[in-house]
């Protein structure tokens, strides 16, 4: 599978970029004539090494079109054998910013005020699914590190009804009856503490546990940061009423 790109430098001019399974190829008649040479065809056949180039059907200048086709290594043969003052230069525009932005992106984004409608919007189209593809790949990565992530700070941020008593400044045990009586908690058949599912809005968290070189499970309901605040005033307010 091959894709074409063309790019556009007020120096030098258009070129072509074709990448056919991950090798880049260009055009050895467009290289020579940027280079520099009178006779193109000449100069692909003088200075490029067979093994450097292959004869291919490509859609050109709005038509198919058989053409002389060089790799990365048949590129630097006509640089080094252009007489142009400036080859030097060429060849790192090529080598330093058009062919690593391809590899990264997919594409080559600047410098493209000559190119036409079509030909900017397939380099957009190409360089935006790459992107997608690399950032899909990066959110892939993350996805585990960032759910441990949470799953860590929720943990440290969950508190057990004694230390939220704790901190609210009540006996543990009228802290409790204090939810059972507002219908937030209730104590099921195995007497455990649970939250009201109805009254229950992020107030309450049910966390598994499991005790450590023991088959012994169980569940328990810790208080989110959200239901601290919420009794806080809770507490507050019954207090205020109470005066």
């Amino acid at each position: 599978m091959s894709s074409l790109i063309t790019f556009e430098n007020m120096k030098f001019g258009k070129l072509t970029v074709i990448e056919k399974d991950g090798e880049f190829f260009f055009i050895g008649n467009e290289i020579a004539e940027l280079l520099g040479y009178s006779n193109y065809r000449k100069a692909v056949m003088v200075h490029v090494d067979e093994e450097d180039k292959l004869r291919s059907q490509i859609g050109y200048a709005g038509q198919m079109r058989e053409v002389t086709l060089i790799n990365e290594s048949g590129l630097y043969s006509l640089i080094l054998s252009s007489k142009l003052l400036q080859a030097k230069e060429f060849k790192r525009w090529v080598t330093k910013d058009v062919l690593p932005s391809i590899r990264k992106n997919g594409g080559y984004i600047r410098n493209q005020e000559n190119l036409s409608k079509e030909e900017i919007l397939a380099n957009a189209v190409l360089l935006a699914n790459n992107l997608i593809t690399e950032k899909e790949k990066v959110i892939e990565d993350l996805e585990p590190k960032a759910k441990y992530f949470d799953e860590l700070v929720n943990n440290h941020l969950l508190t057990n009804f004694r230390n939220t008593a704790k901190e609210l400044h009540i006996p543990q045990k009228v802290f409790i009856q204090f939810l059972i009586d507002k219908e937030l908690i209730y104590r099921d058949k195995k007497n455990r503490l649970l939250p009201y599912a109805k009254n229950n809005k992020g107030y309450f968290e049910v966390k598994e546990w499991c005790k450590e070189g023991s088959e012994a499970v169980g569940i328990q309901t810790f208080v989110t940061p959200k239901g601290r605040h919420y009794l806080l005033l809770l507490i507050g307010g019954e207090k205020t009423r109470d005066r």
